[in-house]
């Protein structure tokens, strides 16, 4: 098969467009031909080895964990999907070595639901990893109910479009906060938008002057600082970049494959309720280019590789 794969650290000039094995089908797991795989800052740091301390790596190592696509063959202990089925996924195992950004990848059913037929193949595969991170930070962390207040730090990112637009479906009142450049494409998904940087918490208790009910940290900084300003209980705070939330009795999230959050996600999007900005697609082949995209930082929207 076709994939991109590394063989040490480094760049983007260790990004190789490469012929790999097919890779092998484990009881639990099913083939499948990708479509589309979501680009997302983990996998660039990956590649440049900030994440060597924390997960065991082998080389040639294939990158990538958003996928979406066709199922090819299943294991022999699978009964939830058959050859055809079309599938979107969080593909992240114990190690890193077997990824998303390549023709085919073996797939646990536990990172796996159906497609929504809503969605694009570009869409889907941009969804899966910080579709669920938005969805454990808001529902397993904070446990948020309908007609409370969250404030969303980098509502506009690629975390936060999603968090705003869950938020919303499960009848919360939203404030994100943005450059202003984006406050109009904030009003759009539902939330009241507010501009990052100093004096954050008093714009915010202009619009809510009883502090809001849970904050989600999506970008670092003084974020969770401000968030415990605003939150009159601690363990009302997530963050996705700060293990100092813990120490204010908040949660730190990292984000964990979960059919039945795909599963939600998917229905969201085919109910109308949660849509997939694109901001870029590349070729396979060019994903050392999306990489480095992705790494500026500015993009609004979902960056996908399309697997021919």
């Amino acid at each position: 098969m076709k994939a991109i794969a590394i063989r040490r650290y480094g760049g983007p000039e260790v990004v190789e467009y490469t012929e790999l094995p097919d890779p092998k089908v484990g009881p639990d797991s099913v083939l499948v031909r990708v479509r589309a795989a979501g680009v997302n800052p983990v996998d660039w740091k990956i590649r440049e080895g900030y994440l060597d301390g924390v997960t065991d790596a082998h080389f040639p190592l294939v990158m990538g964990w958003d996928a979406a696509g066709v199922v090819q063959a299943v294991g022999g202990g699978v009964t939830e999907f058959a050859p055809g089925d079309e599938v979107f996924g969080y593909v992240r195992k114990d190690a890193v070595e077997h990824g998303t950004y390549a023709e085919l990848v073996a797939a646990p059913v536990r990172t796996l639901a159906r497609k929504p037929a809503s969605l694009s193949w570009a869409e889907a595969g941009g969804l899966p990893l910080a579709g669920l991170t938005a969805h454990q930070c808001l529902v397993r962390a904070l446990g948020v109910t309908a007609g409370q207040t969250v404030l969303v730090h980098a509502a506009a990112g690629g975390v936060g479009v999603f968090a705003v637009q869950i938020a919303k479906a499960l009848g919360l009142r939203v404030i994100g906060t943005a450059s202003e450049r984006n406050h109009d494409f904030l009003r759009s998904l539902g939330a009241e938008p507010v501009t990052y940087g100093p004096g954050l918490a008093e714009r915010v208790r202009a619009l809510a002057p009883g502090g809001v009910d849970a904050a989600v940290d999506l970008v670092g900084g003084d974020a969770v600082e401000v968030s415990a300003s605003l939150v009159p209980d601690g363990s009302r705070i997530a963050s996705i970049t700060d293990y100092g939330v813990k120490a204010l009795g908040g949660h730190y999230v990292w984000v964990r494959p979960d059919a039945d959050g795909l599963a939600e996600l998917a229905r969201l999007a085919d109910e109308g309720r949660l849509r997939v900005p694109i901001a870029s697609t590349f070729p396979l082949s060019q994903a050392a280019s999306a990489q480095a995209l992705n790494a500026e930082g500015r993009t609004r929207g979902k960056i996908v590789l399309l697997v021919d």
